[in-house]
């Protein structure tokens, strides 16, 4: 039975280094890898039921699932929809196969207050601090997937993980040479064409690899009663490879590259009246042509250890990544805007060419952030005792992140370049000063500079289990703005020579400014921060502890207490005023248990989690200024619960649930304004999350999936005036064996996706107060894939 034989792999339990190549792919960094199993310990019981649900060993919450249950869900789909069924995990998908983006929600915080890392490298936008869901790696690539929830390890390289962390490993190269290929069609024309190639062992060295590459593409989903356009297409190109080397002696070295290339069109977003109303959103041409989301992105990732000695290892994680990415729109430029002229005294550009200036011609304005960004995680550890050790971890990271906005040409009602006038890459619209129009300008240089401590050691015959630690980041942000400022998202970029505004101040001793009315100045009287350079810097000494001990050799008790730190994102720094919200903080707790035994996997946990200087936009009526700054603190409070059952050979089951209660402890005071936030909860979190998933095996040939989600509703402001409503999605795997026909390691496998065409909003747009904007869920979805591997 295809059950039994993967927990008979799993089962043993994992003890000292010799487990360390094969083990590595448990946890996030190499170091801390390392760090876990040297000492672990754990009951003799199942290591994993169908991969839904993993035999965790760590003193804090932690839930994982692996290739085994990943394989079952829809393939090529985000790895972030796949742990939807973990407890106090929320994602609400744009789409039914993973190309179009979402949201994710854990523990009550945001995604940006969330890291995101691949083989323990910060996937996070380094500006923002956003998760782009669709950019991930491809579902078949990944070994294991393990949620922190609410903490951090001790080496977590991010500035962004007030709420907890989700980190995927990348699975290892095969020792014999094979092809893996999947072929997949579904609803909206999706085609997916996915294939890997296993080197095995070869040359002198013994050295493995794979390379990788994947096509896939669909027209976006038609919501109910809406009517689609055809010009909305999603396409997606991806390459990954990876090289292993064995050096001996528990050391190796590996290197992984990820390529991704994403087309999409926005999905436009409705109210909440107008979902109730059934006004369902149009893309109309345009929307659908220049409202894209285009993508280019890529990282190469190095994973070493070297056991120096018998009581000495390092670990060394370097890593490198690329980012080129911007959030299409368009803009009527009359040919003799004030943008245009400048301070040239020129009467205006002839956008058209057809040598007058009395044509309004339409322009493609994108904002692009373009990132290089350079970093390394390392250890070096020491055990000095068979139960005991310690390390030494330093972390760097530096982000080089630039956002433009230059404006291209639009050519048959499409972009002549989907990156606008970015370096070349299309036409940039030349003004007669020199410059080229652009909608943004500002250079931004993030740094992470972190020294760690850890403590772990195994007591009372290896039952307890202690773990401290200390991390200690030192943040420190570089800022150029070369345009003037009207709030975070928008400025403008101009040689005109602005009006001084006399009575204000952009919180450098220089005065705000106004400009005549033009195409990106929508009113004249606009106040705008002046251009400046400006430094920040944040640092702190974050603690955590953990404890668990053995009651039995089947049920485990423990507790844990940490401190994380979230810095400012760098897009809040840049403000029409120079202010400096400083960091978010949270001091989070957790109690809870686990219990293995037989045919029964359990885990439960109740949590506390005190959240400091929560950032928020507000606005300010009197002086028309929108700014960032810290709206206070938030109290949250949960359990999180789950459980996979054996009923017999052919039949398993898994639950999970979560109940989440949020609390802002004061009224935000919104310029002018108080707001009545006391006691009122977080937007976008559900109070109650459930989900349940059957495992059924009636013959060796054939298996069934059944898994349904329930996700309770969610405030879209934080004065809790507007309420979207609870939802259930289901979803059906069924797979068919082919080994009978000669076709060994051959299958078919269908899904299934919102079986009962439930209609529901998905991701949303949450605010301060007012009405929000949700996405429009997917329709019934079928995709027939065929797997092979040879």
């Amino acid at each position: 039975m295809k059950m039994h034989l993967s927990r008979a792999l799993c089962a043993t339990t994992a003890l000292a280094t010799g487990l360390l190549m094969a083990g590595s792919a448990m946890a996030q960094s190499t170091g801390t890898a390392v760090v876990e199993e040297l000492i672990v310990t754990g009951s003799m019981g199942p290591r994993n039921m169908d991969g839904v649900i993993v035999a965790e060993s760590e003193p804090k919450s932690r839930a994982s699932i692996t290739q085994e249950f990943i394989s079952r869900m829809a393939p090529g789909q985000t790895i972030l929809d796949t742990i939807n069924l973990l407890p106090a995990v929320n994602f609400t998908n744009n789409d039914a196969f993973g190309s179009a983006g979402g949201d994710v929600v854990l523990r009550g915080f945001d995604s940006q207050r969330i890291a995101l890392l691949q083989d323990g490298v910060p996937l996070n936008d380094s500006g923002n601090y956003a998760i782009y869901p669709n950019q991930q790696l491809d579902s078949d690539l990944i070994e294991r997937v393990t949620v922190n929830l609410g903490t951090t390890d001790v080496d977590s390289p991010t500035a962004a993980a007030a709420g907890g962390t989700i980190n995927y490993i990348t699975r290892r190269a095969d020792d014999e040479f094979g092809v893996r290929t999947e072929v997949g069609l579904g609803s909206v024309n999706f085609q997916r064409y996915y294939a890997t190639v296993e080197t095995g062992r070869v040359g002198p060295w013994g050295t493995k690899a794979w390379i990788s590459g994947l096509y896939t593409k669909n027209d976006i989903f038609r919501p109910h009663d809406a009517t689609q356009d055809p010009e909305g297409k999603i396409e997606k190109k991806q390459f990954n490879f990876r090289i292993d080397q064995d050096l001996g002696e528990d050391s190796f070295v590996s290197l992984i590259g990820h390529w991704n290339q994403n087309r999409n069109s926005f999905i436009n977003r409705i109210s909440l009246a107008n979902y109730r109303a059934r006004v369902a959103p149009v893309n109309g041409f345009q929307a659908a042509n220049e409202n894209i989301n285009p993508s280019n992105t890529g990282n190469l990732r190095a994973l070493s250890s070297f056991k120096l000695n018998e009581t000495l290892t390092l670990t060394v994680d370097p890593s490198f990544q690329y980012v080129l990415a911007n959030g299409g729109g368009a803009g009527n430029w009359a040919e003799t805007d004030l943008q245009l002229r400048g301070n040239s005294g020129a009467a205006g550009v002839d956008l058209n060419g057809d040598g007058d200036l009395n044509d309004t011609v339409r322009l493609y304005r994108p904002n692009t952030t373009n990132t290089r960004r350079y970093g390394v995680t390392s250890s070096l550890i020491w055990k000095f005792a068979d139960n005991q050790n310690v390390r030494l971890a330093y972390t760097y990271d530096k982000a080089n992140h630039r956002q433009t906005g230059d404006v291209g040409y639009i050519v048959d009602g499409k972009p002549e370049d989907v990156f606008g006038g970015k370096d070349g890459r299309g036409r940039p619209v030349l003004l007669p000063d020199g410059t080229n129009l652009r909608r943004r300008d500002r250079a931004s240089v993030a740094y992470l500079n972190q020294i760690a401590v850890e403590y772990r050691g195994r007591f009372l015959e290896d039952r307890l289990l202690f773990n401290a630690g200390l991390r200690a980041p030192f943040f420190k942000r570089d800022l150029n703005n070369f345009c003037y400022q009207n709030n975070t998202f928008n400025a403008y970029c101009t040689t005109q020579v602005p009006t001084i505004v006399p009575g204000t101040d952009d919180g450098t001793g220089r005065p705000l400014v106004r400009f005549p009315a033009s195409a990106l100045n929508s009113n004249a009287n606009n106040l705008y921060g002046q251009p400046r350079e400006f430094t920040r810097k944040y640092d702190d000494v974050l603690p955590n502890v953990g404890v668990s001990y053995d009651l039995t050799d089947d049920l485990t008790i423990y507790a844990s207490y940490a401190e994380t730190l979230s810095a400012p994102r760098t897009d809040d720094l840049y403000d029409r005023i120079s202010v400096d919200p400083g960091p978010e903080s949270a001091k989070a707790y957790d109690a809870g248990f686990r219990f293995n035994r037989g045919g029964l996997m359990a885990q439960g946990a109740v949590w506390f989690n005190s959240f400091t200087n929560r950032i928020e936009r507000v606005f300010d009526e009197a002086s028309g200024i929108a700014f960032s700054t810290n709206v206070g603190d938030v109290e949250l409070f949960g359990v999180d619960f789950q459980a996979g059952y054996d009923i017999s050979e052919k039949l398993n089951v898994y639950g999970a649930a979560s109940y989440i209660e949020s609390e802002i402890q004061d009224d935000i005071v919104d310029g002018s304004t108080v707001l009545p936030t006391e006691g009122r909860s977080l937007y976008e979190t559900p109070t109650w999350q459930g989900v349940f998933r059957v495992n059924y095996y009636p013959t060796e040939d054939l298996s069934f999936g059944w898994q349904t989600k329930y996700t309770g509703a969610r405030w879209s402001n934080l004065v809790n005036t507007e309420k979207f409503p609870d939802y259930v999605l289901t979803d059906v795997d069924v797979r068919f064996k082919l080994d009978r026909f000669g076709m060994e390691n051959t299958y078919l496998q269908a899904n299934v996706r919102n079986l009962f065409d439930e209609r529901y909003l998905g991701d949303m747009t949450s605010n301060l107060t007012g009405t929000g904007l949700g996405q429009p869920g997917y329709r019934r979805t079928f995709i027939l894939t065929l797997h092979a591997e040879f």
